[in-house]
């Protein structure tokens, strides 16, 4: 559970950062192509979704694979 709550959390901030850097891109290409770029609620929620879904594949694959491994007893 903490690998995939560890993996979520990363993934929901770099879907943030990848979200604020893209509506940045837009507006600079606005501004200095001087064309309109729409960014509409439905792309971002879509990226977001995908960096969310990154995130709990990418947890849980690692976590189960680390929960099926044999201990070995040291000693």
């Amino acid at each position: 559970m903490q690998f995939l709550l560890e993996a979520v959390m990363i993934c929901v901030m770099g879907g943030l950062a990848g979200v604020l850097l893209g509506v940045m891109g837009a507006w600079l290409v606005s501004q200095f192509a001087e064309i309109t770029v729409v960014v509409t609620l439905n792309s971002i929620g879509i990226s977001f979704l995908f960096a969310a879904a990154t995130g709990i594949f990418f947890g849980f694959y690692p976590a189960r694979k680390a929960a099926y491994l044999k201990r070995r007893i040291q000693g």
